[in-house]
């Protein structure tokens, strides 16, 4: 009798896509001094994002490599930030300092790409933001690394609370109310004339009169 399982074909299993994209960033061996010895567990830090606005970060330990992995994605899920985007890149520079690693992020032309290295491009590459330029100064601890991106990224401002527009220019303008009428400006009086008054006449009797008593 053949075998019929050879001919039966597996059919796929339908996987949801995942909501987040999930990056680990580093894994450390931590120890624990204990009696009796040391206890070894292991640290993970890890990165999640959807591409597209939100964000998270989560630091975690666990007894295996695996376990400090879920859990520290648990927590990343769990602190999830939106973060304005414009034109494919953020709006305005932006610094942090987390301890001693400092971090500033300042936006890009089109085309630029991610100019990063390190922690800060593994975040930005799930941020959804394609053209950024940015500098990591002091630390190099990624931890702190981490946090002072996320706590840049946390400051941007979306670009209606940074852009002016002359519709907003207008309502901000106070409107004059409609009880109050506009008194008519005073004209001032036209100069009249000075009338020159006329000149006596003198008859010349008088005149020969006068020039006798002198």
């Amino acid at each position: 009798m053949a075998d019929n399982r050879d001919n039966r074909q597996r059919q796929p299993r339908d996987e949801e896509p995942k909501e987040f994209e999930e990056v680990v960033i580093n894994i450390d061996r931590v120890s624990r001094v204990v009696k009796g010895g040391r206890r070894f567990r292991f640290k993970a830090l890890v990165v999640v994002g959807d591409k597209k606005k939100r964000v998270g970060v989560g630091v975690s330990k666990g007894a295996d490599v695996q376990a400090a992995v879920t859990k520290a994605t648990s927590v990343a899920k769990k602190n999830i930030m939106e973060i304005p985007i414009f034109n494919a890149t953020i709006p305005h520079d932006v610094n942090a300092k987390v301890g001693g690693a400092k971090v500033l992020l300042k936006p890009a032309a089109p085309g630029t790409g991610i100019i990063a290295g390190g922690t800060v491009r593994a975040i930005l590459n799930v941020t959804g933001i394609h053209n950024v330029l940015s500098k990591s100064l002091g630390s190099t601890n990624k931890v702190n690394a981490a946090y002072a991106t996320l706590e840049a990224l946390g400051q941007l401002k979306p670009k209606k609370d940074w852009v002016t527009t002359i519709e907003d220019a207008k309502e901000s303008q106070p409107k004059a109310s409609k009880a109050v009428k506009e008194t008519p400006e005073e004209k001032p009086e036209p100069k009249k004339a000075a009338v020159k008054a006329p000149a006596k006449k003198v008859s010349k009797p008088a005149k020969a009169a006068a020039k006798e008593t002198k």
